[in-house]
């Protein structure tokens, strides 16, 4: 019996963080030969791997275990080489400029469309087994075998998510939710509300998987991306299609390549203020507006996100935007419309000064000198801040930004050029926020939340 893989991941599109078992077995090798290993050369590309010219980024090998199988999982490996998208891909724009590798935008500021930088890879795996004819024998090649290629994205499970299993065993999540031309529309890669409630000047994106499945190309691949305003009682005022294409920060012509298997579109009221003040214009004096991906037969591929604008706060609070890492890898928003406090801690050192004048002819006494003085202060800055009474699905949410390893505090449109360094818009955070209670209705009426972050970095004053 030649080398044969016996278990694989279920499906082609899997989130990193799941184990990616994979399962080989040579009967005949096992019993015949000494020394038996089963190697496996890991390929992890952004590009399809070709296994006859890509280099392994590593070589691993295991013995057999008592079923005379070799047994590996990748998922320690595979996921070092995803990782967040923060800034928009070369190509996209912000107020109509283009990004660049010298004139870099934060993803969250993007006009329309980016492509994605590191949220997706393909592995691809060759295995092989060796042995020695002999007990004292150096072991040999024997047999080869090649994986199929799979696609890797910057996600996880939850104990909760579903995984399926086929006859022989092989397991995974049903990632055909993110795909147009499943069952259903295509989810966008989030699970938050499909109704959300922003302020004017928030920025924010959503995020899809753009792989087309087999078969179905051109009736999965995003062609535009519709916006359309409804006055109250869903009278649409003012509609708009966003074409998928290179000049707006897509692909006019999909390929294979991982930056484009996930696509970042800016759907909020910032994002199309910065390149469209008439549909900007027409959101503001709106009841909601709705964003939803079509084919090129201009079929809805995808789910409808329906966006609310709030009224401004007669209270005079000062809202806080937050955007945090999701389980699919991409990113969710949340703006706190309630009540906050800031709330500054400061440590420094200090030193003991001399009160007078040393080094000098005659020694002079100086009021502003002596004494224990401060030799440098850094001040860090906590936020705490309340949500306005939401609803069950939104308090659901809530719990990944609690587990989410990634928090940034997102400021809101503003009036500057597009070529400055962008370092003021997103602000790292840690989540102080330790203990989650998922609230219902049921249990407690009116659902409200209380969070605090603190801003990662500290203000570094002058040194003495």
């Amino acid at each position: 019996m030649a080398l044969a893989i016996t278990q694989h991941p279920l499906y082609t599109l899997n989130p990193v963080g799941q184990e990616v078992i994979f399962t080989v077995q040579d009967v005949d090798t096992v019993a015949d030969y000494y020394k038996v290993k089963f190697i496996a050369e890991v390929h992890i590309s952004d590009s399809d791997i070709n296994l006859a010219t890509s280099t392994a980024i590593g070589t691993f090998k295991t013995t057999p275990n008592n079923a005379g199988v070799g047994m590996f999982d990748f998922r320690p490996v595979a996921e070092t080489y995803v990782s967040s998208d923060n800034l928009a891909a070369i190509g996209s724009e912000y107020k109509t400029d283009a990004t660049s590798d010298i004139i870099t935008h934060p993803l969250p500021l993007i006009d329309k469309f980016s492509l994605n930088s590191n949220s997706v890879r393909y592995i691809k795996i060759r295995f092989k087994v060796e042995g020695a004819t002999t007990a004292t024998g150096i072991p040999a090649v024997i047999d080869t075998e090649d994986s199929s290629q799979y696609t890797l994205i910057n996600g996880y499970l939850k104990h909760t998510d579903v995984q399926d299993r086929d006859v022989d065993g092989n397991f995974g999540f049903d990632t055909a939710v993110f795909q147009a031309g499943g069952v259903g529309l295509q989810r966008f890669l989030t699970n938050a509300p499909l109704t959300q409630y922003v302020n004017i000047n928030d920025y924010g994106t959503v995020s899809f998987v753009a792989t087309p499945l087999a078969g179905y190309e051109a009736q999965t691949t995003v062609t535009y991306v519709k916006i359309i305003n409804y006055l109250e009682g869903g009278i649409p005022v003012y509609n708009i299609d966003v074409d998928n294409t290179d000049a707006n920060g897509g692909n006019t012509t999909w390929d294979s390549d991982t930056t484009n298997q996930m696509l970042h579109f800016g759907c909020f009221p910032a994002n199309i203020r910065g390149w469209n003040t008439t549909l900007a214009d027409s959101i503001a004096v709106s009841e909601w507006y709705t964003v939803q991906a079509y084919n090129a037969s201009d079929v809805a591929i995808s789910e409808k996100l329906s966006i609310y604008v709030n009224c401004p706060n007669k209270k005079g609070f000062e809202p806080i935007r937050l955007k945090w890492l999701n389980q699919w890898g991409a990113w969710d928003y949340y703006t706190f419309n309630m009540k906050s406090t800031k709330a500054l801690s400061t440590k420094g050192s200090t030193y003991e000064q001399l009160s007078g004048t040393w080094n000098d002819r005659i020694y002079s006494p100086s009021g502003y000198k002596g004494g224990k003085k401060s030799f440098r202060v850094n001040t860090t800055e906590k936020i705490s801040m309340n949500t306005d009474f939401v609803n069950e699905a939104e308090a659901s949410w809530f719990e990944e930004l609690v587990n989410s390893p990634e928090v940034y505090i997102l400021e809101g449109f503003q009036d500057d050029p597009s070529t400055p360094l962008l370092s003021t818009y997103v602000t790292p955070a840690r989540l102080t926020t330790s203990n989650y209670t998922k609230k219902t209705i049921a249990n407690d009426k009116l659902i409200q939340y209380t969070f605090e972050v603190e801003k990662s970095k500290t203000l570094r004053t002058q040194a003495i």
